[in-house]
């Protein structure tokens, strides 16, 4: 039998205070920043997560708003950042929550500002939906013509948003789907932005399996800056492939159903403090 002599505490409170010490000025330099929303709806690359209605499939009239929220916590000096976003959504049966949890660093190489980082999208309740991935993007700007953004995810569990099923013993694995989106902005006016962008799902081969084909995701539209951190946008979504994705989402018998992938206009009212 071994023994372990624990220090009183009063020993290590020297210990403490000098650990407080070298964190206080790396606290001081962070930043932290927060944002509250309510859209008409969610969509994430494409596809709508407030769908499901009482018998757990999609339809035009179960489509509903979301309120989202979430915190970014960032090092200013060292490029390194943390952060949470959270929203209601109804596509998993048992659960009504989204809560991503990352964090990255960022640097800039030339004239590119480059991110590099991991992501984890929990969905309580369902652990069905639960996914990790890795990203990495590049922005470039230029006054006259905008800014554009390319970013790369490569997801790197076995579920990929309840599609390949691993959790549920299904043998099936989501992991190397990946992502990739550019998008574009540019100022038409000095409280007016323009929005568009363009993505690609490639699904990893055990997904595509089950019938569910890599997509193209799409987004256009406008946003409006009241100022004070408020801002208006409203935008043009959807993705392609519909129809594939409308027979996995509900009896072929109801005639009331619609695809995730649906082109729909949203709107989302945004405050950032």
């Amino acid at each position: 039998m071994t023994f372990r002599l624990r220090p009183p505490a009063t020993a290590l409170l020297p210990v403490a205070l000098f650990a407080a010490c070298l964190a206080a000025p790396a606290l001081a330099r962070a930043q932290l920043t927060g944002n509250l929303a309510l859209t008409s709806g969610y969509k994430f690359r494409g596809q709508d997560q407030e769908v499901l209605n009482a018998a757990g499939f999609a339809t035009r009239r179960s489509v509903k708003p979301a309120v989202q929220g979430g915190l970014d916590y960032a090092f200013a000096d060292t490029g390194w950042y943390l952060g949470n976003w959270n929203s209601s959504v109804r596509w998993l049966r048992g659960n009504r929550l989204e809560s991503d949890v990352y964090g990255g660093y960022r640097f800039k190489a030339g004239p590119f500002d480059l991110d590099l980082g991991a992501l984890a999208y929990l969905y309580p309740g369902n652990r069905a939906g639960n996914t990790r991935e890795l990203y990495a993007s590049a922005a470039w700007s230029d006054e006259a013509l905008g800014q554009f953004t390319l970013k790369y995810a490569h997801t790197v569990s076995r579920d990929y948003f309840g599609y390949a099923g691993a959790s549920g013993g299904s043998g099936l694995s989501g992991r190397g789907t990946g992502y990739v989106n550019l998008a574009y902005s540019r100022a038409l006016a000095p409280q007016l932005t323009l929005k568009a962008s363009l993505g690609y799902t490639r699904m990893s081969g055990d997904i595509r399996s089950l019938g569910l084909p890599s997509y193209a995701d799409y987004l256009l539209g406008a946003a409006w800056d009241f100022g004070d951190g408020l801002t208006l946008m409203g935008a043009l979504q959807g993705a392609t492939r519909s129809g594939a994705y409308a027979a996995a989402t509900g009896p072929a018998a109801d005639a009331e159903r619609v695809s995730p992938n649906h082109r729909r206009l949203v709107a989302t009212l945004t405050k950032n403090f």
